[in-house]
C-alpha cells in the first residue's frame, strides 16, 4: 500500500492524516514543533489553537454548526476531541484549549498507521503528499510552495486576543450573562457608561502599535479585525460589533449599558478568559494601560497579550481543484488556512475531504464528489471554483451552499431546511 506523507499537524493535517490512516493506508506526519515554531505557536502539541477558543455556533441554523455536524457524522477527529473538551459557551462551541489538543496528539500518535516525524520539512516530499504547514509558513518550504504556485503572493494579517484570570475580574462591576438569556450563562459581561466608553475608544484610537513591516489597515481579514483598528473606523464601530450591549441588561440596573466586553471562558477549570472580540497587536504595556480602562478589567492579570502575524493563503481558484489538489501536480495536495479557508473548523475540514478523497483515490475508488448541496463540498468547490482575479479568504456560509428548490419562510426556518437535506446527502454518501 503506498504510503502519504502529510506535513503539519495542525488542525487540517492532523484531522486528514487520521481521514487516511482509518482507511488503512499509513501515513507519515511531519511536525517541525517542538524543534521549531512558528511565530504564533507556544505548544508542543497537534491542532494548537492559536487565536480563540471559541469553535463558534454549534446550531444547525448557522452554516459553521452544519458543517461541523456533516463532520461529526463522517467521522471527524478534530470534532470528537472538541465535544470531549468542550467549555460552556452558549449557543457556541468552546473547547478547553490545551485539552483538546493533547486529545488530538494521544489520539494521533496512538494510531497503528501514523508514523509521527518531529522535524521541519524544507523541501516536497516524493509520492502522494499533502501540505498543510498553515498560513505562517516560512523559509525553506514556503520558497518551495512559492515555486510550485507562483500566484501565492498574496496574504492577510491575523491577530490574537488577550486571556486574563477570572480571580482578577472586578465581578462587583461585571455579570455572568449569555445574550438574550440565551442558554446557561456562560459569559463575563464588563459593562461601560457613555463616557467610560468614549474615554476608551479615544484612546484605543492613538494607543501605540507593536511594529509589522507591511502592516496596513486594508491588509486585515474583516473577520478578525484587530480591535484598534475597528476603534478607527469610527467611535461607535465597537458598539456595533464586539462590544454591542444589545440583548444585554444589567441585573445592577435593570438596562442595556452602553456597551458591554464580553470574556469566554478558555480553560474547562474556568479560571482563564479571554477577551471576545479583542483580537490586537497593541504593544503589551500598550494593551494593559487600555484595556484596563475596562472598569470590570482595572486590575486583570494578563496571562497572555494579544499578538499579530501575516498570513499567507494560495490564490486557490487558479491552483486548486475540487479535491484540494494542485492542478499542475495532482500528487501534491493542500489542506488548512493556506488554502483561503478561513477557520478552525473550516481549515479542520479541508483537511477532511483532502483526508477522505486522497484515500479512495489511492484504494482505487471513485471519488466522494461532496455537492454543494453540503457545507464541505461547497467550501471545497469556493476554493477551487472562485473568483481568480480577486479571491479571498471565506469562511463557510450559507450563500455558499446551493440554494434550495422550493419557497421556506423565515430565516431560520430556511437555514434548518437547507442543513437537513445536507445531512441527509451525507447520511447518504457515509453508508
Amino acid at each position: 500500500m503506498s504510503r502519504v506523507t502529510v506535513v503539519g499537524a495542525g488542525l487540517a493535517g492532523s484531522e486528514c492524516a487520521w481521514q487516511i490512516a482509518q482507511r488503512g493506508i499509513p501515513v507519515t506526519l511531519y511536525e517541525m514543533k517542538p524543534l521549531k515554531r512558528s511565530p504564533a505557536h507556544a505548544a508542543d502539541t497537534f491542532a494548537e489553537l492559536v487565536c480563540s477558543n471559541s469553535l463558534r455556533s454549534d446550531e444547525l441554523t448557522n452554516a459553521v454548526g452544519l458543517l461541523k455536524e456533516e463532520m461529526r457524522r463522517l467521522g471527524s477527529l478534530i470534532m470528537a476531541c472538541a465535544d470531549d473538551h468542550r467549555v460552556p459557551a452558549g449557543g457556541a462551541l468552546a473547547v478547553d484549549r490545551e485539552g483538546f489538543s493533547r486529545a488530538v496528539t494521544r489520539w494521533i500518535e496512538a494510531h497503528p498507521n501514523i508514523t509521527v516525524c518531529h522535524q521541519e520539512v524544507t523541501s516536497v516530499p516524493e509520492g502522494r503528499v499533502v501540505i498543510a504547514t498553515g498560513p505562517l509558513t516560512q523559509g525553506a518550504m514556503a520558497e518551495e510552495i512559492q515555486r510550485l504556485c507562483p500566484e501565492t503572493a498574496l496574504h492577510f494579517f491575523d491577530a490574537v486576543a488577550p486571556i486574563v484570570t477570572l480571580e482578577s475580574v472586578d465581578m462587583e462591576s461585571a455579570w455572568f450573562a449569555s445574550r438574550y438569556d440565551k442558554g446557561t450563562e456562560d459569559y463575563v459581561n464588563c459593562p461601560m457608561e457613555k463616557d467610560e466608553y468614549i474615554a476608551f475608544v479615544t484612546q484605543l484610537q492613538s494607543a501605540q502599535e507593536a511594529q509589522l513591516h507591511g502592516f496596513e489597515d486594508s491588509g486585515v481579514f474583516e473577520g478578525c479585525m484587530p480591535v484598534e483598528v475597528m476603534a478607527r473606523r469610527g467611535l461607535d464601530t465597537l458598539r456595533y460589533g464586539p462590544l454591542k450591549p444589545v440583548g444585554l441588561r444589567d441585573p445592577k440596573t435593570g438596562r442595556e449599558p452602553y456597551a458591554v466586553v464580553q470574556l469566554r471562558m478558555d480553560n474547562a477549570e474556568g479560571t482563564l478568559y479571554n477577551m471576545v472580540g479583542f483580537q490586537t497587536h497593541l504593544k503589551f504595556p500598550e494593551q494593559r494601560r487600555v484595556f484596563s480602562m475596562i472598569p470590570a478589567l482595572k486590575n486583570a492579570e494578563f496571562v497572555r497579550y494579544g499578538v499579530m502575524h501575516r498570513n499567507t493563503y494560495l490564490n486557490s481558484p487558479a491552483l486548486l481543484d475540487r479535491y484540494y489538489r494542485l492542478r499542475s501536480d495532482p500528487r501534491i495536495s493542500f489542506a488548512g488556512q493556506m488554502t483561503g479557508v478561513e477557520g478552525y473548523i473550516e481549515s479542520a475540514a479541508s483537511g477532511m475531504l483532502a483526508g477522505i478523497e486522497t484515500a479512495r483515490e489511492l484504494l482505487g475508488q471513485p471519488p466522494v464528489d461532496f455537492p454543494r448541496e453540503t457545507a464541505i463540498g461547497a467550501l471545497a468547490l469556493y476554493i477551487s471554483g472562485g473568483s481568480v482575479g480577486d479571491f479571498q479568504p471565506m469562511n463557510i456560509n450559507f450563500g455558499l451552499i446551493a440554494p434550495l428548490d422550493r419557497r421556506v419562510k423565515g430565516k431560520r426556518n430556511k437555514n434548518a431546511a437547507v442543513s437537513q437535506r445536507s445531512l441527509e446527502i451525507i447520511a447518504g454518501l457515509a453508508r
